[in-house]
């Protein structure tokens, strides 16, 4: 019995999970705009805006945090070019569209993820 857990598993365990999201979120850093399922994307957005709030401090500690849970590449294109874009902003740094269709495999529901 799942009793107040919160997280969504998605079929997954918990190292496979961490490596989808992982996955993801370095594409969405790298490309800044990606398509998935509606669920996933819900989800990748609490992490990236957790992300975010992260690295605007701007401090060394914050980069090597980024630097434990993302590859390098977009930890540092997060810590230099996307976090001091919302250093006035309290949050909401990434938006969900869902998109009019389903997947055409399994009628998944499909949306877009994007920076705002």
């Amino acid at each position: 019995m799942r009793k107040l857990k919160k997280t969504k598993k998605f079929g997954l365990k918990k190292d496979q999970r961490k490596a989808l999201f992982k996955i993801l979120a370095h594409n969405l850093i790298i490309r800044e705009r990606i398509k998935t399922t509606t669920q996933r994307a819900k989800y990748l957005k609490s992490l990236i805006e957790r992300l975010i709030s992260k690295a605007k401090g701007g401090e060394l500690k914050d980069l090597r945090y980024l630097l434990e849970r993302l590859p390098k590449k977009s930890a540092y294109k997060l810590f230099y070019d996307i976090a001091p874009r919302y250093r006035e902003r309290n949050g909401g740094y990434v938006r969900v569209i869902k998109l009019p269709f389903n997947r055409l495999k399994d009628n998944a529901e499909l949306s877009i993820i994007e920076f705002v």
